[in-house]
């Protein structure tokens, strides 16, 4: 089983979710149930991005920091 981090990024904002999955294949199908379960309205996302995967174990996880966007 391994834990991801994904960033699922929007027109507005970027959502962070941390997902425990024992392929790549189910842990991308489960950002998109997660999101469903959390808002009333899916959001239109623009890309979703895994940006760790670890092997889990006792003491594991992830740092989630939002740092500012620099203006392009």
């Amino acid at each position: 089983m391994y834990l991801y981090r994904f960033e699922v990024t929007t027109q507005t904002n970027t959502i962070y979710l941390v997902i425990a999955a024992s392929s790549d294949e189910q842990a991308f199908r489960l950002v998109e149930v997660e999101l469903e379960k959390h808002f009333l309205k899916v959001p239109d996302f623009i890309d979703i991005s895994l940006h760790e995967k670890k092997l889990i174990r006792r003491g594991g996880g992830f740092v989630v920091y939002n740092e500012p966007r620099h203006p392009s």
